[in-house]
């Protein structure tokens, strides 16, 4: 489907190309109309209506001597909706590594004991170290505050900072003051 969004941006890609769409979009024009209009050779205007016509959006009739193109508003409405589905946009990034901003923070962050060097001010590359740091915590076990502070301690001697963003950013919940937390 990526091919199919790209092939769609590349027949946008040309301004003369979007001008015909907002021409067609007010009524049908011949070839001589738009390119006098666009002050276009008619072969180029037919190359960009190919292009259109390529991916559905403009149509011709025939009108006498004239082929007139109209634009098919429901088609572009249609492939639009289609074409930008929230399922056809994830499939656009199928094949980036998503976690490769986090690898890299936590690189920088880790000293080879794989404790932080510091507790990163930024809060990306904060957020990133949390996403780090609370997979050393089970789903669903509940700890208590001193075991949190056992497994942070490896981490960093600023439990009671790491403990309060795991919670702060909704990487942990907790029960009370100095209660149980656990990882959802």
């Amino acid at each position: 489907m990526s091919d199919e969004i790209i092939t769609f941006f590349k027949a946008f890609a040309d301004a003369n190309r979007l001008k015909i769409v907002g021409l067609l979009a007010q009524q049908p024009y011949s070839v001589e109309e738009l390119a006098t209009l666009l002050n276009l050779k008619p072969s180029t205007v037919s190359h960009h209506l190919a292009r259109l016509a390529q991916i559905g959006l403009v149509s011709a009739k025939t009108e006498s001597y004239y082929n007139v193109y109209q634009l098919d508003e429901k088609a572009l409405q249609s492939k639009s909706r289609d074409l930008f589905s929230q399922d056809n946009l994830a499939a656009a990034v199928v094949d980036v590594d998503t976690g490769a901003y986090d690898n890299k923070v936590v690189k920088d962050y880790l000293r080879k004991d794989g404790s932080l060097k510091t507790i990163p001010a930024q809060r990306k590359k904060l957020e990133a170290i949390l996403r780090h740091v609370v997979k050393a915590f089970k789903v669903g076990k509940r700890y208590s505050e001193k075991q949190v502070n056992e497994i942070l301690n490896g981490y960093h001697e600023d439990t009671a900072s790491l403990r309060r963003e795991l919670v702060g950013f909704g990487l942990m919940k907790r029960e009370g003051g100095g209660g149980e937390y656990w990882r959802e």
